[in-house]
């Protein structure tokens, strides 16, 4: 084998490992080698240019132990970017068949305060951010109208991974943002359909690399707060030392935020050790979380005008514990053969406590019990026995105990070459991986009171156990096993012309094992399904490329999904499940087309910029569809559905000035006519159901978004930066057909400064929602008559927002050893 000194050799292992990149990320500022990250899905390839050149950022990102804020200089002239997963190979971008998004560990720290989703809604125009839940650490990120959201019952299209470690929770595919610690992160890149990514990647794939010791030297620290309670410090530290290299980091923040039941609690580790050698390097990392996040919900229009800062019921406590075990090797078999492998285990446990309104009343026959809504049906607690009318006629309230403990587990390894095939320069990849889990669900309801002064549950807290079923305490079992084998080849026909093929295999396993408490769940799923894909990249010339793809991707039903997909067993996740049957995957069709480019447009100036359009069509798209029981929904195939869309992205910098200008249009669609019940909208016909014609509109996806941007370094020491979002209104859920207004269209404006006092000790500030405007992040109904409404008692109207955050300042200070 070369010695490591050999330069052309170790460039034709960067090159061999780009091709198969799962995480998109970039490594050429680390010294030597860069990381060898391991295998998960590949990837075709990866923006070039610093992130600014794929996403409208503000400018590159600052060396690793620098203070934050963004200072502007100049673009690097090297048109390269590189494979995080596998964390080597330089690759051009012009020959990347789709757009690719990069953001880098300088944008995620760019306002002083680290933010993973944040930075990714201010660096990509295909970003949106919405908010379900209503807790700031809990964000859903869409892109190109699919979701990666941390709520149960949210409709997963998009794959992550952290480290090559697959990050979609087992039991639902969800994404718990709040379980990584953003200031580890050395670079994010979201791309759309890409086959080799596996399941979920409908419309995308978000591949997360955090740092290490390697690539990251020195030590940082600071201590933040602001508007609503908040106080939070880090600090972050990365070593390195005769092959042997160390980081750590951690975070602690607490907020009690604007509305009441909606406090956050993040306490966050990560640390990594790692070792190089000539031939080989080696990592094994630890991620550890434990967190409290409060999600006060929406809130009807009539308490809304009254005090947007209330809740309609409470408590709605939620808590994650999480720690993840990761370990992964490459080595250099050839001077153009390398291997790359990957090994995980994780255990992620849930904890909600959520109060409802009751699903029972005190019975019209027997007035001493409780009966359920019929009036007739007694209510039983353990062992059979009757619940008494403890609160009389009322009012009543039900709190749900929900539990979710599950082990993940799973690993890869791919081979890649370099070798030239025909005479023509190859990059092929070859690999297998598979991800289980077994997850264990509890829960049950508590009968108890409730007090209108503060829309919360009081006791007693008698156990609700029906004998049908109905209303009773869950457990059931859920083991999954995904199993997937990919290839991905990159062959550079001429010195123009580049051609992509790429392809996998996915089989997967879902068992479901209800037990003596909940028969009825149990069952056995399979599914399989082949993903190919195909692009083709062509310099232009000018600094100017273009580019077509096409790519087929899937995803199984999950066990959350499988256990309640009946439309006369409807559930929610406070009632749980029941028994019901199967699901059809999901298969998404993409194609893609787009032109970027590099310019000078004039003496002193950089350009950047991005078009790209993109048409994904999906079969047996799978919704969470409203119940003909008010508050009861359900999984079901809702046929075909389309999104298809433009973003357009460019980024200026003239001097010490970067500006940035982003837009959107997605258009995201049902295409197959359906009818579902939905009571609660007011516009639904006679027997509560709304009839939803092909073309109607997806909900909670704005048709509109626009980004405006700029930052200043306006002395060496000072620099400030804004950020306008504009987004448009989106279609609340319940109303599929489009049958009532939208949630309304609005703008946020963003500000930032930070000052380096001295070279060590740096001073920032941010203001969010600057001019302080009113708007709704998520939109659905709610039955106003399931409780007293104190605030406002003669509201009957049904619609219900979850109102953005008012105006809020943020500062802190940052020092660097």
């Amino acid at each position: 084998m070369p010695p490591r000194s050999d330069v052309n050799g170790v460039r034709r292992r960067l090159l061999a490992a780009a091709a198969a990149g799962a995480w998109l990320a970039a490594a050429a500022s680390a010294p030597a080698r860069a990381q060898p990250v391991p295998p998960g899905p590949p990837v075709t390839a990866l923006p070039t240019t610093p992130p600014s050149a794929t996403a409208p950022n503000a400018a590159p990102s600052p060396p690793q132990g620098t203070p934050p804020g963004p200072p502007v200089v100049a673009l690097p002239e090297v048109d390269v970017t590189a494979s995080p997963e596998l964390l080597s190979a330089p690759l051009p971008r012009d020959e990347v068949p789709s757009a690719v998004n990069t953001v880098t560990s300088g944008e995620v720290v760019r306002t002083g305060i680290p933010d993973l989703a944040g930075a990714l809604n201010q660096n990509v125009s295909g970003v949106s951010l919405e908010n379900a839940g209503g807790n700031p650490a809990q964000p859903q990120l869409t892109y190109h109208g699919f979701t990666a959201s941390p709520l149960q019952g949210s409709e997963q299209g998009l794959a992550v991974y952290v480290n090559g470690m697959r990050f979609n929770q087992p039991f639902g595919d969800t994404v718990n943002w709040d379980l990584i610690p953003a200031l580890a992160i050395d670079q994010m890149t979201l791309e759309g359909a890409n086959p080799v990514f596996g399941l979920n990647a409908l419309g995308g794939s978000l591949s997360v690399k955090l740092k290490n010791g390697f690539t990251f030297h020195g030590g940082d620290a600071s201590v933040y707060g602001g508007s609503f309670g908040q106080v939070g410090s880090n600090f972050e530290w990365g070593s390195e030392k005769d092959g042997t290299a160390t980081y750590v980091t951690g975070n602690v923040m607490d907020q009690n935020g604007w509305r009441n039941e909606q406090k956050t609690r993040l306490r966050q580790l990560y640390g990594d050790i790692g070792w190089r050698g000539d031939a080989a390097e080696a990592h094994i990392s630890v991620t550890a979380a434990k967190n409290t996040l409060d999600q006060p919900g929406t809130l009807p229009v009539g308490m809304l005008q009254v005090n947007p800062a209330s809740i309609f019921t409470g408590p709605n406590e939620s808590y994650n514990q999480y720690l993840a075990l990761t370990g992964n090797l490459t080595y250099d078999v050839t001077d153009t053969t390398s291997v790359q492998a990957l090994a995980y285990y994780d255990n992620f446990s849930n904890r909600i406590i959520n109060g409802n309104a009751p699903n029972f009343q005190q019975c019209s026959i027997n007035p001493g019990f409780l009966c359920e809504q019929d009036g007739v049906t007694p209510l039983t607690g353990r062992n059979g026995a009757a619940i008494p009318a403890f609160n009389g006629a009322g009012p009543y309230s039900q709190l749900a105990l929900q539990g979710i403990d599950t082990n993940g587990y799973g690993g890869s390894v791919q081979a890649t070459n370099t070798g030239k095939v025909f005479g023509f320069s190859n990059n092929f990849v070859v690999g297998a991986s598979f991800d289980g889990g077994v997850t264990t669900f509890d829960g049950n309801n508590l009968a108890g009171g409730f007090n209108p002064g503060n829309a919360g549950f009081i006791g007693p807290g008698v156990e609700i156990d029906q004998a049908d079923l109905s209303l009773a305490p869950v457990r059931v079992t859920t083991t999954n096993a995904y199993y997937g084998l990919y290839a991905n080849d990159i062959v550079e026909l001429t010195k123009r012309l580049s051609l992509t093929l790429s392809g996998r295999f996915n089989f997967e396993q879902i068992n479901l094992q209800g037990g003596q408490t909940s028969p009825a769940l149990t069952g056995n799923h399979a599914y399989d399904h082949f993903n190919p894909g195909a692009g083709l990249t062509y310099k232009l010339g000018g600094g100017v490329s273009a580019y077509a793809s096409y790519a087929v991707s899937n995803r199984a039903p999950t066990p959350l999904e499988l256990s309640c997909a009946s439309i006369t067993s409807p559930c929610s996740i406070a009632n749980f499940f029941v028994g019901d049957p199967n699901l059809k995957q999901v298969v998404a069709r993409t194609a893609e087309i787009g032109l970027r480019g590099e310019n000078t447009p004039f003496a002193g100036g950089k350009l950047n910029w991005d078009i790209d359009a993109y048409r994904t069509e999906t079969q047996d798209d799978i919704i969470f569809a409203p119940a003909a029981i008010p508050g009861l929904n359900y999984f079901q195939n809702a046929g075909r559905t389309q999104r298809q869309g433009v973003d357009i992205t460019a980024n200026l910098i003239v001097g010490t000035v970067s500006y940035l200008i982003g837009y959107s249009f997605t258009d995201a669609t049902f295409s197959s006519p359906l009818t579902l019940d939905s009571p609660l909208n007011p516009a639904a016909n006679a027997l509560g159901q709304e009839q939803v014609p092909a073309g109607a509109l997806l909900p909670g996806i704005p048709m509109h978004t626009g980004k405006l941007g700029f930052d200043w370094q306006v002395t060496p020491k000072w620099v400030l930066g804004s950020r306008l979002y504009i987004y448009s209104g989106q279609v609340l859920f319940g109303d599929e057909a489009n049958l009532t207004p939208n949630t309304g269209a609005y703008a946020v404006l963003d500000l930032n400064t930070s000052y380096q006092i001295t070279r060590n000790i740096q001073l920032f500030g941010m203001v969010e929602n600057a001019f302080n405007m009113k708007y709704y992040a998520y939109g659905t109904f709610t039955d106003v008559t399931s409780v007293p409404n104190v605030q406002a008692p003669n509201t009957t109207n049904t619609r219900s927002f979850n109102p953005g955050a008012p105006v809020a300042g943020f500062g802190g200070l940052r020092m660097t050893f």
